[in-house]
């Protein structure tokens, strides 16, 4: 029998795709969906479990859908994701309402589960394929490819190998095949996401494995810009810059560095301290023209003094990084990290946060000057809801969901043009987003 669910998706892009697959596999149960959990006879919340702040957001979340059922108790609720993988058995405790948990290893178990059946857990988590259903949710015109699952560094501060488990690759002919369906149904942008993509392929031996996926994927028809985000600044080599130079690859570098001192580094298990950064940096706009270059960093790591974090500073402005995310460090029980002395108050973290984020905001407005007056390429994807005239999209040089956006001008209302990529003229800027006039 149908029933109607709202699922709703926390955490990253990596997450949002094993959603994607979710409601592709309940959709071919017959299943229909509605965006308000009060309407729905069941709610699937897909967590994220990554740091504290990320764990009490869904805890609020699971509170607040079990407030809705408390109303109507013929509403199901059922938790998923990395969260229910790091703390199942707390959460059994903590909530014993619930209906169903599913783990990291059992998303393609899901329209199962929901019928009552308990299939046996995989011993591994789950990675979805070219044949796995799946219901694209991001705007016309862009999707997220998934290329890998698991991570197999050992930084001390992260919890995503004790979630996800080592580094598998999928197949390239499973991407490759992904990436033409995808193609066929108008996506022009496909954005490949894993917790390492320039890990891709090594955990298989292949030399060059990622540079060797990009050239198959420059070569799908229909496909306009292809961009890797999580990439790993150690993986960085000349075969890789050198498939970054091909006109559908987006310049584009999402590196993150997380510190500059070379001691802290050491201790989150990061090798590449500032000087090594600053070559890397270099050496990619040396050798990739227009190169674009998003980092994120850590402040309040356990020993980060105001010596340390001076030099953090001295490299952010030095390095001039288009775009730069700043987090607080989050202690993980389970990690190498957890029981390191020297904690930074909550307080002095949020402090250098800001001065960081205030320090990337005039070095992100001076390098968006540099766009004025220029024509690029835009993929619109949404309409002002304040002005049909203009619409909303992305450059070569802007990630989804991170990075800013550009607004632009129509002599027209703009529905028409969604999913497209049209060439606009650079008007104004600011320290995330452009403004411009479409080139009509």
């Amino acid at each position: 029998m149908s029933k109607s669910i709202a699922l709703i998706s926390f955490g990253c892009a990596k997450n949002l795709v094993d959603s994607e697959v979710m409601l592709g596999l309940l959709e071919r149960d017959g299943n229909k969906f509605l965006t308000e959990p009060e309407a729905a006879d069941i709610i699937i919340l897909n967590t994220c479990g990554f740091i504290r702040p990320a764990q009490a957001e869904a805890d609020e979340a699971i509170r607040k859908a079990l407030r809705l059922k408390a109303r109507n108790p013929a509403k199901k609720v059922i938790v998923a994701g990395c969260y229910v993988q790091r703390n199942r058995e707390s959460l059994v405790r903590s909530f014993p309402q619930v209906d169903a948990w599913l783990d990291v290893a059992e998303f393609d178990k899901i329209a199962l589960i929901l019928k009552g059946r308990r299939p046996k857990r995989p011993d591994r988590t789950f990675l979805y394929s070219h044949l796995s259903p799946r219901i694209v949710s991001t705007p016309r015109g862009w999707a997220y490819i998934k290329v890998s699952e698991g991570c197999s560094h050992a930084c001390t501060f992260c919890s995503i190998p004790l979630i996800k488990g080592s580094y598998r690759s999928r197949p390239p002919d499973s991407i490759v095949e992904e990436a033409r369906a995808l193609a066929s149904r108008g996506v022009k942008e496909i954005n490949l996401v894993s917790q390492d993509t320039t890990f891709y392929g090594r955990d298989l031996g292949w030399k060059d494995g990622l540079a060797r996926l990009l050239r198959k994927l420059a070569a799908v028809r229909g496909i306009s810009w292809i961009r890797l985000l999580y990439g790993y600044p150690e993986e960085i080599d000349d075969p890789l810059l050198e498939a970054m130079r091909d006109p559908k690859l987006c310049p584009y570098f999402d590196l993150p560095f997380q510190h500059a001192d070379g001691r802290l580094l050491r201790l989150m298990g990061r090798s590449m301290d500032a000087d090594r950064a600053l070559k890397l940096i270099d050496r990619i706009r040396l050798l990739v023209p227009g190169a674009v270059i998003r980092t994120s960093l850590i402040v309040g790591f356990p020993g980060e003094g105001p010596e340390e974090y001076d030099r953090l500073e001295r490299f952010v402005r030095r390095a001039a990084f288009d775009h730069l995310g700043v987090f607080t460090y989050s202690p993980e029980e389970g990690t190498k990290a957890f029981r390191l002395m020297g904690t930074v108050p909550e307080f002095v973290k949020a402090r250098r946060r800001r001065r960081l984020m205030r320090l990337q905001a005039g070095i992100s407005r001076l390098r968006n000057r540099n766009y004025r007056g220029r024509r690029v390429e835009v993929l619109l994807d949404r309409v002002s809801p304040a002005d049909p005239r203009i619409a909303l999209g992305r450059s070569r040089f802007q990630a989804p969901e991170v990075d800013g956006s550009v607004r632009v001008r129509a002599s027209r209302p703009a529905f028409g043009l969604l999913g497209g990529i049209h060439r606009v003229e650079i008007t104004s800027a600011g320290v995330y987003d452009l403004r411009g006039n479409l080139l009509e």
